[in-house]
């Protein structure tokens, strides 16, 4: 079984001032954990703290930081705060992200840059920082990154947000199985997938909430029991695409290689056909 959620713990949550971020760090707090979070919005991290130690009961068991997670300096500097005041992590959730469209893959380089830089950069250096520290003082926990279906399925919308959750995927991916391979680790790493989220990331592009998004509160709320039962893969549904919906785009997607298709055939005018035909089988 894993580490779970216990009363006087510590959880680290970036991007943790808004979305999926502050969802979970409310969980946390409501659990009796301490947390820290860190975002680059000051106005934001200042009201998520201030409704954070409303519900910890006690501001000295919440840590709010500004921090870019595309510094390495920042990050570390972070890190040191978060061991000074709690003594160690339990629960590490890097899930700091952008989501800006760049538009064709050799457009605008420096949004580009900027995405790979938050969305990949910020999850590397939040467990280069944290991760040594955790494993050194031998205590059970969980590191959970923030994933999402682009980065499985890859739909050719932002090339620059699915390249970079395309590398979430296998960073993560790598650091599970590292972990796994430590005699008597006891942490445990979880690769976090969401569906549609109507976040605020989403909402400066969309104004008003779409029916087949979920919410951030759908989403921890299936997220937690997940991670719970050790699942590495948390792909949640929403209310556009079930789980059986899921499988089959993933199928497809692989079977892409496998049958050597055209790159990205699903979106191919010459298999619209075969691909409604194939997903046709999940009911949806």
């Amino acid at each position: 079984m894993n580490y779970w959620l216990s009363a006087g713990d510590a959880a680290v949550v970036t991007g943790g001032a808004s979305g999926l971020g502050l969802e979970s760090a409310r969980r946390y707090a409501a659990t009796g954990m301490n947390i820290a979070i860190a975002d680059r919005n000051a106005e934001d991290l200042a009201a998520a703290s201030e409704e954070l130690a409303e519900l910890a009961g006690d501001a000295s068991r919440v840590l709010a930081a500004q921090c870019d997670v595309t510094s390495k300096a920042e990050v570390d500097s972070f890190c040191e705060q978060v061991f000074e005041r709690f003594g160690n992590v339990h629960c590490l959730m890097n899930n700091a992200g952008r989501g800006f469209p760049v538009g064709a893959p050799w457009e605008n380089n420096a949004d580009l840059e900027q995405t790979l830089a938050v969305n990949l950069w910020g999850i590397v250096y939040g467990c280069q920082s944290f991760i040594p520290k955790m494993l050194a003082l031998g205590e059970p926990g969980v590191i959970i990154n923030t994933g999402s279906k682009p980065g499985i399925t890859r739909p050719p919308v932002n090339c620059a947000y699915n390249l970079s959750k395309v590398g979430v995927l296998a960073y993560t991916e790598s650091v599970a199985h590292a972990l796994r391979s430590i005699e008597n680790c006891a942490l445990t790493a979880h690769l976090l997938v969401p569906g549609f989220v109507y976040t605020p990331m989403v909402s400066r592009f969309i104004p008003e909430k779409p029916p087949f998004s979920w919410t951030a509160k759908e989403t921890i709320d299936f997220m937690l029991p997940r991670v719970q039962a050790g699942d590495f893969y948390v792909l949640c549904p929403d209310n556009e695409s079930p789980r059986e919906l899921d499988e089959l785009r993933i199928q497809w997607g692989a079977d892409d290689l496998i049958q050597n298709r055209p790159a990205l055939s699903r979106w191919h005018p010459e298999y619209e056909a075969a691909y409604k035909e194939f997903t046709a089988r999940s009911g949806t």
